[in-house]
């Protein structure tokens, strides 16, 4: 299986021009809910003002958060070519559902993404061989592209982090800076103290409520549970396995309870609160911290620029104090091969024109936030991005993106009910430790017969 890609490696070989990273959410965008499909608004004027074209593209995106983006690159790239773009957009937390149902269609995606090497093994037959493709030839690293033998099945468009996000206002009145956090225990000092204080200090709490709502809940059955993959991983030095031990449960257990009891709510509220109310919270001043990604920066970007701090997620593993932010990626575009030639082709350059024009370098990484591993790539003015940059800058170790090596959606979906059972009382610890380890061995051995 491929080895995790990690930040210190991908400055290494991105060049300047790309070396600012981070981005993107796993699950979606917080206001998200429901799918959105939309064609390109300039097509039905594109054939006045470009020649028709003989191909044609349909793009099923993964990020509801960037779907006006690609609706407006899409529009923008119609409108100059002639070739028309469809852009549609799953609802969060369903876009493997979402392609299963697309790609029985006759007119099914031509261009699609898998989440790394688990979400490859299920599509590597649709996936062509991008190798003597022009977008490939212009990644900063061949590391970012996944192979199946010496195919090149898809490429990393996008490289992404998250960590906590916390207002430094706020902190500040609470009589703290970044500088008094140096891993678990002292953040769960200030939390504590928030928390307590939380009356005086005018918040509901010192965390947003951890929703686990399916827009939210891919934050913690995901994002969260990699901390406790990665260290074990570390520990064992390796890059997957086909059963974990969970060797670092407990850690999970001590964040996960820090999040639920220094909250703006009652853990058994839980099930029911979103991504939108943890973004209020946040934004509206009523809790510190905010676990998200740099992905969240349009959310969260009314408190202002100099306003925003993020710290790693701390878990209390040893030498965590040298620990950054989480960094990698899932998000691998793949070529369906058994579009038509004509659409092929016409995919082929739209991913080309995207990652090399101005135009679409521009709106990845300013109207998307995008930090891309493509030579043409451009800074992002994300002031999260900056952080993230910062962090690598004075030597601290990212944390790789492990959780592509999940085995399947199934057993994130079983993690989220028993954090969500335990945190309302209905459940216990050792309900989320056998959905995290006889639920891997279970789903992996599904998975790989």
């Amino acid at each position: 299986m491929k080895k995790m890609i990690s930040r210190r490696n991908f400055l290494k070989v991105a060049g300047a021009s790309a070396a600012a990273l981070g981005l993107a959410a796993c699950g979606g965008s917080s206001s998200s809910t429901a799918a959105s499909t939309a064609a390109s608004t300039a097509g039905s004027t594109a054939a006045s003002a470009a020649p028709a074209a003989a191909g044609k593209v349909y793009y099923l995106n993964f990020k509801p958060e960037q779907d006006q983006a690609w609706q407006d690159l899409a529009a923008s790239y119609t409108k100059q070519t002639g070739v028309p773009v469809t852009v549609v957009t799953a609802a969060s937390g369903q876009y493997e559902t979402t392609l299963m149902s697309e790609m029985e269609k006759s007119e099914a995606p031509t261009l699609f993404q898998v989440n790394g090497p688990v979400g490859l093994a299920n599509w590597k037959d649709y996936c062509l061989d991008l190798s003597g493709s022009d977008v490939y030839g212009q990644l900063t690293s061949d590391s970012f592209a996944l192979k199946d033998g010496d195919a090149v099945t898809s490429i990393a468009y996008v490289i992404e982090t998250y960590g906590i996000i916390y207002n430094k206002e706020l902190l500040t009145a609470a009589g703290y800076t970044q500088d008094d956090i140096k891993g678990f225990d002292d953040l769960k000092k200030v939390a504590d103290d928030i928390q307590a204080r939380k009356a005086e200090l005018g918040v509901d709490g010192a965390f947003t409520s951890a929703g686990m709502d399916g827009s939210s809940d891919w934050r913690f059955k995901t994002h969260l549970a990699n901390l406790p993959i990665y260290y074990e991983y570390k520990a064992d030095g390796i890059g997957s396995t086909d059963a974990i031990k969970g060797t670092y449960l407990d850690n999970y257990k001590k964040i996960w309870d820090l999040y639920i009891t220094d909250s703006t709510c009652d853990p058994k509220l839980l099930a029911s609160k979103t991504g939108n109310d943890a973004v209020a919270e946040f934004v509206g001043k009523k809790a510190v911290f905010y676990q998200n990604g740099t992905w969240a920066y349009s959310d969260v970007k009314d408190l202002g620029d100099d306003n925003l701090g993020m710290l790693p997620i701390y878990i209390g593993a040893e030498g965590e104090e040298n620990q950054g932010l989480c960094t990698g990626s899932e998000n691998f575009w793949c070529v369906n091969n058994t579009s038509s030639d004509e659409d092929i082709q016409a995919t082929l350059d739209f991913l080309n024109w995207c990652v090399t024009s101005d135009e679409g370098t521009s709106a990845m990484a300013d109207n998307m936030g995008f930090v891309i591993p493509f030579k043409a790539a451009k800074d992002s003015t994300n002031p999260l991005i900056a952080i993230a940059n910062d962090y690598v800058a004075a030597g601290k170790t990212s944390v790789d993106w492990c959780f592509s090596t999940m085995p399947s959606e199934e057993w994130k979906n079983g993690v989220g009910s028993a954090l969500t059972a335990y945190a309302a009382g209905t459940g216990s610890w050792d309900d989320v430790v056998t959905a995290f380890v006889d639920g891997w061995a279970k789903e992996y051995k599904l998975a790989n017969g």
